[in-house]
């Protein structure tokens, strides 16, 4: 019997990217749908993220939290997918390098933007990012090659990439350079992002209505 796979988000959340996540791998989940400050922060939740945070994903008797590595072990765990390069191969650092490049300098840049946090000028080596600027036109430059980050096929890491610029574009946290518009853009229309955004749209439109 195949180990369930439950998804416990918000759909106006982070949830978001992971939703699209398992869009793309294409394997029946259940989802668990959890209010702020409510449900997410109770007991129940909590044994499973303690953070009180989301999205959170239990396959069998595993937990993952944290966006980032939702998506890599989804990637690995159906690796039928093709969402990562398989161990051993050559572009296997690269889809880690650009995965976390957006777990790390670009959302810590983006976020400490958002907040008003301004590194002090000489002090850039204190913060892994170093600057906004850097980082934005490392990003930039990931995303201009054209095809994908990873050699000639999707995947996670461009999943991932192009919801954080997409995400910050919409609320202005990252400039809108033509190449990241392209980019997300491209990626956006992937049936499964489709699929994913629909769903979660529904959701949000339940509540409200």
């Amino acid at each position: 019997m195949t180990e369930e796979l439950v998804f416990y988000t918000n759909p106006m959340s982070r949830g978001r990217v992971a939703r699209w996540m398992l869009e793309e791998i294409g394997v029946p989940y259940r989802t668990e749908l959890l209010d702020y400050g409510t449900t997410m922060k109770g007991t129940e939740y909590r044994a499973i993220n303690p953070m009180g945070k989301v999205p959170a994903i239990r396959h069998g008797e595993m937990v993952v939290t944290e966006t980032a590595a939702i998506c890599a072990y989804l990637a690995d765990a159906f690796p039928e997918a093709c969402l990562a390069p398989p161990p051993g191969d050559k572009l296997r650092g690269t889809y880690y390098r650009w995965l976390f490049f957006v777990a790390g300098p670009l959302e810590a840049a983006v976020t400490n933007a958002a907040l008003g946090v301004v590194v002090p000028e000489g002090r850039e080596r204190m913060a892994g990012y170093g600057s906004l600027a850097n980082t934005l036109d490392t990003a930039e430059g990931a995303v201009s090659r054209g095809g994908y980050l990873a050699g000639e096929r999707f995947t996670a890491a461009d999943l991932y990439m192009s919801s954080h610029l997409a995400f910050g574009m919409m609320f202005g946290g990252v400039e809108k350079r033509p190449a990241f518009e392209a980019y997300a853009s491209r990626m956006a229309a992937r049936p499964a992002a489709v699929r994913a955004r629909e769903i979660d749209d529904a959701l949000i439109a339940a509540t409200v209505t």
